[in-house]
């Protein structure tokens, strides 16, 4: 079986052109379902970002609320609730709202702001500069250094701005694991500037912020939140619901899923087409291996191994490519939302391999048929 490996290998590389045109298609395909996926699974990232920067174990939440961005206020009522939770270690309300900060030069931007629990400071981030206690000082805000830092005009600690006709001081410049989504640059302040500067409804209070005593009393606190009629959810339950959120209620998931089929579409036909142009000029050679001996089965592990050959030939190429594409893409662009993960990976090489076996599966038919008399009349 070796010798039959290696003369498949040789027989298929043997016609560059053709090689070169089967790989490319394979290369193409792969390189398409892998950036449609990749960015897909990077817009899911950032879309929950908050969530993670935040990092608490447990959000109490509206029911009706889908991600970060669209919460419902919840009355006081609840976070007293929470506190008196049996298993509750402590519990504490964060703002999320939006505002318009007026620059330097006289242009506004759109912020989010962040307000933090006033005494604990809870869900804070890990500061580059400045002190996390001048937060308390009068206007005190904190500017996240992201891929949106720029946009406020790159501030230094000392700045100043107005953000709703109220005046602003930075004091404190910060990172966080994961930018937005949006594109909006982040502010953080306290949780009673933050409902004092910007408008809001007679509830203020976005969520609640949770932390179990151990792992134990989860259950039991989601339990009693959900009888007084909101929702308490684990940080990987909050990123699951918000994924699920912009996969299945928005047609971001459908437009990725139509071009990831699409590009399997593409990768399925010029592979086939082309793989069975190969056959087909090739014939009377598998006819000469039939007539000498070769068995059916060994022509068929011929084209198997051909054409999965060149289609993991091809995945290799297409990853490295659309990796290499976004590296580039994310120094040019800092906001870029894109990331190769193993489920990415895994999908793409199972669509390799149905791409693998319909190749082989139309030439294998084609071979089988031949007789080597045909061949040899020719």
């Amino acid at each position: 079986m070796g010798g039959i490996f290696r003369l498949a290998l040789k027989l298929l590389m043997n016609d560059r052109g053709k090689f070169s045109a089967l790989l490319m298609g394979v290369t193409f395909a792969v390189f398409l379902m892998v950036m449609m996926m990749s960015m897909f699974s990077g817009i899911l990232l950032r879309a929950s970002s908050s969530v993670e920067n935040v990092g608490a174990q447990i959000w109490i939440i509206d029911p009706a609320v889908n991600n970060v961005s669209s919460s419902i206020p919840m009355p006081d009522y609840v976070l007293d609730f929470a506190k008196s939770i049996h298993g509750v270690k402590h519990a504490e309300p964060i703002y999320f709202g939006g505002a318009l900060v007026k620059l330097s030069d006289g242009t506004y931007q759109g912020v989010n702001v962040i307000g933090l629990d006033d005494v604990t400071l809870y869900g804070r981030p890990l500061l580059l500069e400045g002190n996390i206690e001048d937060i308390f000082a009068e206007n005190g805000f904190i500017v996240v250094k992201d891929a949106e830092y720029d946009k406020l005009e790159n501030p230094k600690i000392g700045a100043e701005f107005e953000l709703n006709d109220h005046r602003g001081k930075i004091v404190g410049i910060a990172q966080v694991p994961q930018s937005g989504l949006f594109g909006v640059p982040t502010l953080y302040t306290t949780y009673h500037r933050a409902i004092t500067y910007i408008p809001s409804s007679r509830f203020t209070m976005s969520f609640v912020l949770v932390e179990p005593k151990t792992a134990a009393d989860i259950s039991y606190i989601q339990k009693q939140v959900k009888d007084l009629g909101y929702q308490a959810l684990t940080r990987e339950q909050f990123t699951q619901k918000i994924s699920d959120f912009y996969k299945f209620k928005t047609g971001m998931g459908m437009n990725v899923l139509i071009m990831t089929i699409i590009s399997f579409i593409v990768g399925l036909s010029i592979s086939g087409q082309t793989f069975y142009s190969f056959v087909l000029e090739n014939l009377d050679k598998f006819g000469a291996l039939k007539a000498i001996g070769a068995k059916g089965r060994e022509l068929v592990w011929m084209i198997m191994v051909q054409s999965t050959f060149t289609c993991l030939l091809g995945y290799g190429l297409g990853v490295g490519l659309a990796t290499t594409a976004m590296i580039l893409a994310k120094l040019r662009m800092p906001d870029y939302a894109a990331q190769v993960t193993y489920p990415n990976l895994s999908l793409a090489f199972l669509l390799v391999i149905i791409i693998a076996i319909f190749s082989s599966y139309i030439s294998i038919r084609k071979v089988l048929q031949i007789q080597p008399f045909d061949i040899f009349r020719g």
